[in-house]
């Protein structure tokens, strides 16, 4: 096992924040984290898993052990008569993962296409975009407990998804009281491998304006998962920043939920309001819209920045490399400042995407 000490991150999370871990492990498969259990300096010290690190805000270095997953492998597990079961490790390349399974004939994931991050993170964050989630293809995971060292299994109802929720995103907690308890896997889990079940009977999940703009170009022709995935592809170049080149986390904010009459009392004041109805009766808002509507649009704190394209992006106005880059702090003083216009506003707490450190 090597322990590197004082490693840069900036070019290990998407923002090119600049921050160092104290001590970082990369993590190729489950022996290797047995190995740091194993290590008496590190078995009880505070760990963190890192992914792509595209899901993150470093506000200072890193003291936790920080455990750089790169478990990798790509395989076809089964056929069911209905699915293909696929799987992948938690360290490889998420886009670089949706690519192959459609080169193989495997579609199913095409409108998850350049989500950045890697597969071992899908799953916490519950993933998802043009209409179609994780939790949707998800079939089961392994995991390794980062205190026992054992490796279990779970399936998607103990993962416990919700809107880019999981039980990796949850601690424990116990209500004596009520008979209860919750169980969460927070800082306590590293994911190692991942199953998609993708159905051998396809059909496109389309439904968005970009993506039926893309439909009227073509005289309203079917596309195939191809088509789609290149669709998908283009729209998210054209509206969002390359993090190689503009440091970003993509989406900032969640997509806030509200009640009918909630959506009503904001349409009957902003009549352009965007949203979108859910089956149970209650309406997604477009958070980037409230952000806008509130003139963040292309504004800065420091080196933070709104993305002038898409205002639910913020963006790192400093070079990749870590010169004059955004700080941690810069970044959630902007944020902080759209969350409280846009509750002033429309009375509506944006709830941030990206774990803060």
């Amino acid at each position: 096992m090597l322990v590197q000490k004082n490693v840069p991150l900036q070019a290990l999370n998407s923002f090119h924040i600049v921050a160092r871990a104290n001590h970082l492990v990369r993590i190729a498969d489950a022996a290797d984290v047995l190995a740091v259990l194993a290590d008496p300096m590190w078995a009880n010290h505070d760990k963190l898993v890192l992914g792509g690190g595209s899901n993150i805000v470093l506000t200072g270095d890193l003291k936790p052990l920080v455990l750089k997953v790169e478990v990798m492998g790509r395989r076809l597990v089964t056929e069911t008569p209905r699915d293909y079961i696929v799987e992948a490790g938690g360290g490889e390349c998420w886009h670089s993962f949706v690519a192959w399974t459609l080169h193989q004939g495997w579609p199913g994931l095409e409108n998850l296409a350049m989500i950045p991050g890697t597969v071992g993170a899908a799953p916490v964050q519950n993933i998802g975009a043009y209409g179609v989630e994780l939790q949707d293809r998800f079939e089961s995971l392994d995991a390794i407990d980062l205190q026992t060292g054992a490796v279990f299994t779970l399936d998607a109802a103990q993962c416990a998804f919700g809107y880019r929720d999981s039980v990796f995103k949850h601690s424990s907690s116990a209500n004596p009281d009520m008979g209860q308890k919750a169980i969460g896997l927070k800082n306590r889990a590293l994911v190692l491998r991942v199953r998609f079940a993708l159905p051998k009977i396809w059909k496109a999940v389309l439904g968005y304006a970009d993506i039926e703009r893309r439909m009227q170009e073509v005289d309203g022709m079917q596309p195939s998962a191809q088509m789609l995935f290149d669709w998908i592809c283009d729209i998210r170049r054209a509206k969002l920043p390359d993090p190689a080149v503009v440091g970003n986390v993509g989406s900032f904010f969640k997509n806030p939920m509200v009640s009918a009459e909630q959506c009503a009392d904001i349409i009957a004041r902003d009549p352009e309001l965007v949203f979108y109805p859910l089956p149970d009766g209650s309406f997604k808002l477009a958070a980037g819209w409230l952000i806008d509507a509130c003139g963040w649009r292309g504004k800065s704190v420091g080196q933070a920045g709104v993305y002038e394209k898409q205002a639910l992006v913020l963006v790192n106005r400093g070079a990749v490399d870590g010169q004059n880059a955004a700080t941690g702090g810069e970044v959630m003083t902007l944020a902080k400042a759209i969350q409280t216009s846009v509750y002033e506003r429309f009375g509506i707490l944006l709830e941030p995407e990206p774990v803060v450190i």
